[in-house]
């Protein structure tokens, strides 16, 4: 079974943020909405010169930091639920965050190609519950 073009385009996504490259945004909507929902900087911006910001600044607090995708949920026609583990180094605490196992989710809303919402999860628990979907390993 092949993927559906939404996950295929997410899967592009997150492919250059295992790398560490979080510079393309030809993906996004000019009005995507991006959503930071939960961790130590939580914040909500519209658009993507604001996106880009809010990103940058977050990334500014770590070395190394890419996200590393576990599994890839096509939860409806525009929703894609990337499962997924973070690595990178703390700048100022110096956490690896590998040796912590830290594990978040990411969702994506995809109208037509383009990425109209993007909401990012540190936490993976707080991801699913806000989704209604049961803990991993659990029945809903």
């Amino acid at each position: 079974m092949t993927d559906s073009p939404n996950v295929d385009l997410v899967r592009s996504i997150v492919a250059a943020w295992d790398r560490g490259d979080y510079s393309a945004v030809k993906w996004a909507d000019p009005q995507i909405e991006f959503m930071i929902a939960d961790g130590p900087s939580p914040g909500s911006w519209t658009g993507i010169t604001n996106m880009v910001e809010g990103m940058a600044d977050f990334l500014s607090a770590w070395e190394n930091y890419r996200v590393e995708a576990e599994e890839y949920r096509e939860l409806d026609h525009q929703s894609v639920l990337v499962l997924h583990h973070f690595a990178g180094r703390g700048k100022a605490s110096g956490v690896n965050l590998r040796l912590m196992r830290a594990e978040g989710a990411s969702l994506f809303l995809v109208r037509g190609g383009r990425v109209m919402r993007l909401v990012n999860y540190i936490d993976r628990e707080h991801a699913l519950a806000d989704l209604g979907l049961a803990p991993e390993g659990k029945k809903p």
